[in-house]
């Protein structure tokens, strides 16, 4: 049985060398002459594509480019946005508060009010009836 994947054999075509040479095509003169391997040229690209990567990112991170991409906002802004946030939920907790206030006129007026016994007992002393 064949094998399927020879860790040898693909290392050793990774570390082959090869000549790349350019030429000038009318006199055939050798401009370039290059020696590379498969593996030179994979770690070359590689190295490219991340330094591209890193340039672009810092290029955003770092520069006013980031208020273009859609939904990045200004800090301003999301200052703003927090400050209105808190106003509404101050707000809204004011509303309820006056709904509350409101129902309970209406019950009183309407003569609905849920009669609750108080659950403390006072004891009172008698006094003392002393006359001078």
């Amino acid at each position: 049985m064949a094998k399927i994947f020879d860790a040898d054999g693909t290392l050793q075509r990774l570390r082959n060398r090869y000549r790349l040479v350019v030429m000038n095509d009318d006199t055939y003169e050798e401009v370039v002459t290059f020696r590379l391997s498969r593996l030179s040229v994979y770690v070359t690209f590689c190295t490219i594509f991340v330094a591209l990567v890193g340039f672009t990112v810092a290029l955003l991170v770092f520069t006013p480019l980031r208020y273009y991409i859609p939904g990045y906002g200004s800090a301003s802004d999301r200052r703003e946005m927090i400050t209105l946030k808190m106003q509404v939920d101050s707000l809204e907790q004011q509303m309820s508060y006056r709904e509350k206030y409101m129902e309970s006129i209406q019950n009183v007026l309407k003569g609905t009010v849920p009669t609750t016994m108080d659950t403390t007992h006072l004891e009172i002393p008698p006094e003392d009836k002393t006359e001078d």
